[in-house]
């Protein structure tokens, strides 16, 4: 893979840039800014060499607050083809729902994925690597602690960001908390189908679910395609799965 960096801490940055060299990946450009990224990206464009994948923190100058988020919303409104993951030290709803908007008619033309990733998983580097390639093959992947926050009782202990302040906890059924169109069709699923949806958005393949659920993989074949009915995505659609995903994400973030 092609691959543009963003990351105000050097250290950090210099560190990816060398993993992702040791996996065989091409560093194309590193960026401290979100200025800076949404130029070296312009550059690339105008050279005919776009990157595949977009990696970038939220939280960077000019204003130390979600301009790395902004400059990846912008630059896939800019480049429909271009896969964006986006790393944060927060378990936190708000950076995925903006994320999250107008993926799904990415993935209904067939462009680039989406990915929100905690910064702690770079650490695990074979997930890591596995998300970034699964996000620029088109996938939408979400980091398993950001998926259980989603999905956990909202009576559970309250999550704060790394200034001490809480982050967005209301469940999926509180009103404002998630699309209510998407939540109306996540309401059709049974318990079972709506917990493989949720491994699937964890980027997890029906074999891994299977092995997650301990169920043979009949079952979880039979469950996925339960889903992908049951939220109107009929045989033929193009990017099922990753539509199903959307549709849980809008549904509870």
């Amino acid at each position: 893979m092609r691959i543009v960096l963003a990351d105000d801490v050097a250290l950090l940055r210099e560190g990816l840039a060398s993993l992702l060299a040791a996996a065989g990946h091409e560093v194309l450009a590193q960026a401290a800014d979100a200025d800076a990224l949404r130029a070296e990206v312009a550059r690339l464009a105008s050279a005919g060499d776009l990157p595949d994948v977009v990696v970038t923190d939220v939280r960077m100058p000019p204003t130390g607050t979600d301009d790395g988020l902004r400059a990846a919303v912008d630059l896939r409104a800019e480049h429909p083809g271009l896969a964006v993951v986006v790393l944060s030290a927060y378990v936190a709803g708000p950076y995925l729902r903006d994320l999250l908007d107008g993926a799904g008619e990415s993935a209904a033309a067939g462009a680039g994925g989406v990915g929100y990733l905690l910064k702690e998983r770079v650490g695990r580097v074979a997930d890591f690597l596995r998300s970034l390639e699964l996000v620029a093959a088109g996938g939408v992947v979400v980091d398993p602690e950001v998926m259980a926050r989603l999905v956990r009782p909202a009576s559970d202990a309250e999550d704060r960001d790394d200034d001490g302040v809480p982050t967005d906890r209301r469940p999926a059924s509180e009103p404002g908390a998630g699309d209510p169109a998407a939540a109306r069709l996540l309401a059709r699923l049974t318990p079972r189908e709506e917990e493989v949806l949720a491994l699937m958005a964890e980027g997890l393949s029906n074999a891994q679910v299977a092995e997650r659920l301990v169920l043979s993989d009949g079952a979880v074949a039979k469950h996925v395609a339960n889903v992908l009915a049951k939220l109107d995505l009929p045989p033929g659609e193009d990017n099922r799965r990753v539509r199903a995903v959307l549709t849980f994400l809008r549904a509870r973030a």
